[in-house]
């Protein structure tokens, strides 16, 4: 993909407030078929873009949801900066299945806590599961987020699923342990921090945690 397209590609994301995350997904998704023809996907054909699919399902053996995510950032980029006409494309997507998700039972969730690796992973844990967080909120907290005061209790998150802000509770069983937490690692900007304390935690590094301790025997 050209660096023209690929900036038309991220500045219309950009105005219709796509995240970073999305962006980078989408992005991927169309220097993938770029990568597949070694060809300007300005050129491609609609039957060209048919073919790569199936060569990414029946050869590569991509999952629905992949693909789904492929089609969804070719989709975006051939209506948004190709102007294609939406009779073009001819590959519907399939609907994704939605499981169930696995609910850990509260002896499950201990051993959980009890595995962590230090008393920051233990915190991050327990936050995450005892304020209902994503990810990618957790990671992103500040100590000014938490209200504390008894008639409050609150935890505020800003910029969470769909850029919202929103409020969830603070536990009283929690705050003991991010007092404890405090006291001990002193955050500053970001109530995770990465290994500089500028940056927070990565998503990364907080699934990390959570997967180490999952794996940890008991």
């Amino acid at each position: 993909m050209s660096s023209e397209l690929r900036t038309k590609f991220l500045n219309y994301m950009t105005i219709q407030r796509f995240s970073n995350s999305t962006k980078g997904l989408y992005v991927r998704g169309v220097e993938g078929l770029v990568k597949y023809y070694s060809q300007s996907p300005d050129t491609l054909t609609n039957e060209q873009i048919q073919a790569y699919f199936v060569y990414l399902i029946d050869e590569r053996k991509v999952s629905w949801g992949t693909c789904n995510n492929y089609f969804s950032a070719i989709i975006c980029f051939y209506r948004n900066v190709c102007n294609w006409d939406e009779r073009r494309f001819k590959i519907p997507p399939r609907p994704q299945i939605k499981k169930l998700p696995v609910v850990l039972s509260i002896e499950e969730v201990k051993r959980l806590f009890a595995a962590a690796a230090n008393l920051k992973q233990r915190v991050l844990l327990k936050t995450v599961y005892s304020a209902g967080l994503r990810v990618s909120e957790v990671v992103r907290l500040q100590p000014h987020h938490l209200e504390s005061d008894p008639s409050r209790m609150m935890i505020r998150v800003e910029q969470g699923k769909g850029r919202k802000d929103r409020y969830t509770l603070l536990s009283k069983t929690l705050l003991p342990e991010l007092r404890a937490y405090w006291s001990q690692y002193r955050p500053g900007k970001w109530l995770f921090p990465g290994q500089k304390p500028d940056n927070h935690l990565s998503e990364a590094g907080a699934r990390a945690a959570y997967y180490l301790a999952k794996k940890k025997p008991v």
